[in-house]
């Protein structure tokens, strides 16, 4: 059977990959509030793509793969404008980037391997908001102080470090438990 591109919370995700460009041009326009405005309104996307694939039972392949690409686009858009104004948000864009590159790799070496994906864990959703509160603090308070950001690092970076030590666990237990499955 066929799985539907076109789902509701499909589209939501397609939307906030769509918002991404607006969330850039705002920003570097110093747009403050609509970029605000559009984080938010991405995130609320987010929220209500997961409650409806879950509630009226839409979760599909494509949805679990499309809905974290959707997340790590925005969050690398955001860091990524962030190093212009805060350059120490270089080392918080590396690490995240470094992370991302590390749990992709292992998640396409499982999907290979097993033909499905795994949803989002809670450390990678608490992750998420950490980071998007980080983000969302130094857009609205730019004139933070500058004893402030590398607290907002240390805490946004730590979240990074433990998303990436769980879900490297959990990884490669899959990968383990495969292979000596198929070794049997």
């Amino acid at each position: 059977m066929k799985e539907k591109i076109f789902t509701i919370p499909n589209v939501l995700s397609f939307v906030r990959i769509g918002l991404i460009p607006f969330i850039a041009i705002f920003y570097f326009n110093e747009k403050t509030y609509l970029t605000v405005l559009i984080i938010v309104l991405s995130a609320l996307t987010d929220i209500v793509d997961g409650f409806i694939a879950r509630k009226f039972n839409m979760i599909s392949a494509l949805g679990k793969a499309l809905d974290p690409i959707a997340d790590k686009l925005t969050l690398l858009t955001l860091l990524t404008c962030l190093c212009l104004k805060h350059f120490s948000i270089i080392f918080l864009l590396l690490l995240f980037v470094v992370k991302e590159l590390i749990v992709g790799i292992e998640g396409v070496f499982i999907l290979k391997l097993t033909k499905t994906t795994y949803s989002a864990k809670w450390y990678g959703k608490a992750t998420t908001v950490v980071l998007y509160l980080t983000i969302l603090i130094l857009i609205l308070f730019d004139s933070l102080s500058e004893n402030l950001i590398p607290f907002l690092i240390f805490i946004s970076s730590s979240f990074i470090v433990l998303s990436l030590i769980m879900y490297s666990i959990m990884n490669i237990r899959r990968i383990f438990s495969i292979v000596r499955k198929n070794e049997s």
